[in-house]
């Protein structure tokens, strides 16, 4: 399986979680990891390029760090513009049927904080609804997130132990030193 990563961080050099997922994606094979804010910093996208992306990858993953209950504006546009009516969705789009999409995010706060008794209220499953309608209009298996969270006072180790749980989830296989 042929698995496209697809990074929206716009400050991914200050990301000490990102990066580093980053950094394990990119030593995986038949993995190829896209880093939106670096390939469009004028928020220019090459939509032709993003769906051959797209068509010769079997795996969509969406990786970001979850702000404002959301993902970084550059995702949102990307999704705007690259998945197009007729493309990606409506009677004759269907190139995205049968591929699949994970999202791989992390938050500051943490896991409790995302309860309906939590600060925010709301579930994780709750605030990924557009990202799961958005699978379903296009054809795509919707698969459970990788989430992080607590990211502030993660310890060095705390990262290793989950960049590994997060290759083996999204990859099936054990992590390569």
């Amino acid at each position: 399986m042929k698995t496209l990563v697809i990074v929206a961080h716009p400050d991914l050099t200050n990301s000490r979680i990102n990066r580093t997922w980053m950094h394990a994606f990119q030593q995986q094979e038949n993995v190829m990891v896209h880093d939106l804010y670096a390939a469009y910093p004028d928020f220019k996208i090459d939509v032709k390029r993003e769906q051959e992306l797209l068509m010769a990858h079997d795996r969509i993953v969406f990786q970001f760090p979850f702000f404002w209950y959301s993902s970084p504006a550059l995702l949102k546009l990307w999704q705007d513009e690259v998945l197009a009516y007729g493309w990606a969705y409506g009677q004759a789009g269907t190139r995205l049927h049968g591929k699949e999409l994970l999202l791989a995010f992390s938050t500051g706060g943490p896991a409790e904080a995302y309860q309906p008794s939590g600060l925010n209220r709301f579930t994780f499953d709750q605030l990924t609804t557009p990202f799961q309608a958005m699978a379903n209009l296009t054809g795509m298996t919707f698969l459970p997130p990788y989430i992080l969270s607590g990211v502030r006072t993660l310890s060095d180790e705390a990262l290793a132990k989950a960049t590994a749980s997060l290759i083996e989830q999204t990859l099936q296989v054990p992590i390569r030193k």
